[in-house]
């Protein structure tokens, strides 16, 4: 049975619906660590530019996007329902030999995480020595703020994110030394703005510890984090250029992946 070519002529002058035009923007993100402007979706969807702008906006307050800087990523909503995993295979891919390779040469353990709403969650963890423990565990979660690795992140966000994440007050507070409040936040994510991005905590999260980290970035935006974590008595100095070094290689290793799509 075919179709009747009138129905079909008036069908494909109807314009497309809400459904149908959000599914196109959301067709756009085919890969897990896509990162597009506004002008790359209007591009990719054909839809004018204030609609697409319109209807990104709709899709960040929804979580199903993020908006950072001057781009969009798939958001927390559409990870959960299947783009997690694969963003979180690719990420550990490019990252698992330079972190055992960092892991060893440090004599220390080296955690790779990412962030999900205002915490982080850790991928993987390397150390010199295979099955002990350290600090943060695979598959833990910890407030960001309270983290070096978290901290790392969140500075190369918009402010407007920071604060729609921790609208209300800092929760989860770990130790007496964890950031308790958002301006004592803003001002911390400045100085490692002014560090290209190292982040170091002392205590902040386990009273112990002490942790340097650095993010992994593709595009213009950061999607996780590196940290070294050693004792909270170690000097950092030290090992800061050599965390900043092996998330420039895992960043670099990301961006040529992408280059391949």
């Amino acid at each position: 049975m075919t179709d009747d070519p009138t129905t079909v002529t008036v069908q494909s002058t109807l314009p497309l619906s809400m459904v149908e035009r959000m599914t196109l923007i959301m067709e756009a993100f085919d890969r897990p660590l896509a990162r597009l402007t506004l002008d790359e979706v209007t591009q990719h969807t054909g839809l004018p530019r204030s609609t697409a702008h319109r209807i990104l906006d709709q899709l960040v307050q929804c979580r199903w996007l993020i908006h950072a800087k001057s781009h969009y990523s798939l958001g927390s909503l559409a990870l959960t329902l299947g783009g997690r995993e694969l963003a979180q295979h690719e990420l550990r891919s490019a990252a698992s030999d330079v972190l055992q390779t960092l892991a060893l040469r440090t004599g220390t353990f080296v955690h790779l995480a990412t962030l999900a709403g205002p915490e982080i969650y850790y991928l993987d963890v390397f150390g010199p020595k295979p099955g002990h423990r350290f600090g943060a565990q695979v598959g833990g979660r910890v407030p960001a703020h309270c983290t070096a690795a978290g901290k790392a992140i969140l500075a190369g966000l918009t402010p407007e994110y920071v604060d729609n994440q921790y609208s209300t007050a800092l929760r989860g507070a770990r130790t007496s030394r964890s950031i308790s409040d958002i301006a004592g936040l803003h001002r911390e994510l400045a100085r490692i703005r002014g560090r290209n991005g190292l982040a170091v905590e002392r205590g902040e999260c386990f009273p112990a510890l002490a942790c340097v980290g650095a993010p992994i970035r593709t595009g213009d935006g950061p999607i996780g984090a590196i940290s070294i974590v050693t004792r909270a008595d170690s000097a950092l100095e030290p090992l800061a250029p050599l965390v900043m070094r092996a998330a420039r290689t895992i960043s670099d290793t990301l961006i040529r992946s992408a280059d391949v799509w």
